[in-house]
């Protein structure tokens, strides 16, 4: 569930705070800390690193504007199960879909 829950950062470079307040450290990367998710904390700090990741190296983003960022999920969403195949992973059977629904409709309302 939680490589679909960054769809909270706005991406425009207007929006990045001056300041982003850290919950967590270290050097893991974005994609080693999805593994370590467990509570609803560690996702706050997953997306506090994922929005600083995008205000300091948005060039490097594939996904420029929301349109394309949903796009990119959706289509990723539409082919998941060949992902966790091709790298040896069991493939998720037990999401929460209404729920990843609410967090990405709130993401549009919530401010």
């Amino acid at each position: 569930m939680c490589w679909i829950l960054a769809i909270f950062l706005t991406l425009t470079d207007k929006s990045c705070p001056t300041k982003i307040r850290f919950l967590g450290g270290g050097d893991v990367s974005l994609f080693d800390r999805i593994n370590n998710i467990k509570t609803k904390e560690d996702l706050l700090v997953f997306l506090e690193f994922l929005s600083k990741d995008r205000c300091e190296n948005g060039e490097a983003w594939e996904n420029h504007t929301i349109a394309d960022y949903l796009s990119s999920i959706k289509s990723w969403l539409e082919d998941m199960e060949g992902y966790y195949e091709n790298n040896n992973l069991p493939v998720p059977n037990n999401e929460n879909w209404s729920f990843i629904a609410t967090l990405l409709y709130v993401g549009k309302i919530y401010e």
